[in-house]
């Protein structure tokens, strides 16, 4: 059998190890004004029990470690910063800021160390405020009693804050307090944990704060902003973001991108709204074919072309080319202009490659459709002279339809000289001497309101003149027999 005698050395000496772990010997004394760090024992109901290597206890009110909504800031094992604002025999007070009374010890102190001290704002004076701190006058510029200008500075008459001691002058007659510096640095802790906390790609909740012509702020923690680029506000162009947002707006964004902090001491912060919705292309083979008809906003335009988006995100080109049937386009703005509503005939979809080809002209119907049954050969019509060449002049039969007459034609009327003084733009009446629809080509005759017959008469001789002596002798003989005998 075992001795129980043996274990009992060892018990002993392993409690007094634990003993000296929980006590040890080189606990330090603390006087109040003291900054001290210490880790969380334990969370009580109104109080949390704090280890900051002192011989008792030291406690500080819960309340002072829970946010504006009551929920506690901190957590078993957690280290936080406080400040010793009472030493009793069987506890220590702790304080995120020194309060009650004291000497100018304690606020000398309180200055040294940048501890907070707890201050009640009496009465607005010139330039600031008058605040007592440990039963003493300091002062608190304007600026300095928040971060952001208020409308009204007696808002902050009978609050009452913590404050940090920026000077202390004079045997203590003149002391300057800052509350706003103490926001600050506890903002910069709340941003560090934040930023510890999160990585590209989570999806966080912000409000606009302001936008710009590339983009808008948003803010996703106290003090802390982020950009959504113009490019990233939708899948649409938008030219202007405050045409889709607004100062104030609560927002979803995707966290893109943690940059260190530039010149102002802000992490640059990319954010992204479209990126948190399909991406159009993945289905837009689906939702756009090949002839389809749809309406469109024209977005922008170029020389060559205008882009016209008919679905949130899906843009498409319709080139000069594709844009009318009845004129010759140069440039795209002579047709439309960014913001018109227009229909459009989808041409082609390529998804892959983000692209989509549209035509104008063909949502608006080819003329030449209607040409062989409004211009047979053989009707005359009245036109316009578009343009003269060596070969021939262009006339204008209808929008979009155009007819050559050419310059041998021309000539070979015997009135031809009755049309060398016309001019481009004057009315010109032509005969419609053959269509090939096909080649998109007609063929023209001069043409007089008082002439008639068939263009193709134009230079042919009279028909006695095309019968000879032979075929006159013949006519005649043929005119005696029918003559009745008398």
């Amino acid at each position: 059998m075992t001795d129980p005698t043996a274990s009992a050395p060892a018990e002993e000496e392993n409690f007094a190890s634990m003993l000296e772990n929980f006590c040890p010997s080189d606990r330090r004394e603390v006087r109040p004004g003291e900054r001290v760090r210490g880790r969380v024992l334990a969370v009580g109901k109104d109080l949390v029990y704090i280890d900051a290597g002192m011989k008792i206890d030291a406690v500080v009110e819960r309340a002072e470690l829970t946010d504006a909504e009551g929920n506690l800031l901190c957590a078993e094992g957690d280290e936080l910063e406080l400040f010793v604002t009472r030493v009793a025999e069987q506890e220590i007070r702790l304080s995120r800021a020194i309060a009650g009374t004291g000497g100018m010890q304690v606020l000398r102190e309180a200055f040294r160390q940048g501890a907070p001290v707890e201050g009640r704002v009496r009465e607005v004076c010139k330039g600031g405020y008058q605040v007592e701190i440990l039963q003493r006058r300091a002062f608190c510029p304007l600026s300095q009693i928040d971060l952001a200008p208020v409308a009204d500075p007696a808002v902050h008459v009978g609050a009452t804050y913590p404050f940090l001691i920026t000077r202390i002058e004079d045997r203590g007659r003149n002391i300057v307090v800052s509350r706003r510096a103490l926001l600050a640095r506890e903002r910069e802790a709340l941003q560090r944990q934040f930023l510890e906390g999160v990585t590209p790609g989570d999806v966080l909740e912000g409000t606009v704060t302001r936008l710009a012509p590339f983009g808008a702020f948003v803010e996703i923690a106290p003090g802390l902003e982020g950009m959504v680029h113009v490019s990233e506000i939708g899948w649409s162009r938008v030219e202007h973001p405050e045409a889709v947002l607004q100062p104030g707006e609560r927002v979803r964004v995707k966290l893109l991108q943690i940059e260190a902090a530039g010149k102002n001491g802000q992490p640059r912060i990319a954010l992204s709204i479209r990126q948190l919705e399909e991406d159009p292309w993945t289905r837009a083979g689906e939702r756009f074919r090949a002839g389809d008809l749809v309406r469109g906003r024209v977005t922008r335009c170029a020389p060559f072309g205008a882009f016209v988006e008919i679905a949130p995100g899906l843009e498409g080109m319709v080139h000069v080319s594709e844009m009318s049937y009845t004129r010759r386009v140069v440039n795209s703005t002579d047709v439309v202009r960014p913001g018109d509503e227009v229909a459009v005939v989808v041409k082609s979809v390529d998804a892959a490659k983000k692209r989509i080809a549209l035509s104008l002209r063909e949502a608006e119907g080819d003329p030449w459709a209607e040409v062989p049954a409004r211009f047979p050969a053989g009707r005359r019509v009245e036109g316009v002279l578009e343009k003269k060449e060596s070969f021939g002049w262009f006339v204008r039969l209808a929008p979009g339809i155009t007819g050559l007459l050419p310059i041998g034609t021309l000539r070979r009327h015997p009135r031809a000289a009755e049309l060398e003084p016309l001019r481009e733009g004057a009315p010109l009446r032509v005969e419609i001497a053959e269509v090939q629809t096909d080649r998109r080509r007609i063929s023209l005759a001069p043409a007089f309101e008082d002439e008639e017959g068939d263009w193709r008469a134009f230079g042919e001789a009279p028909a006695e003149e095309r019968l000879g002596a032979l075929g006159e002798k013949l006519r005649k003989a043929l005119a005696g027999k029918e003559r009745p005998s008398s």
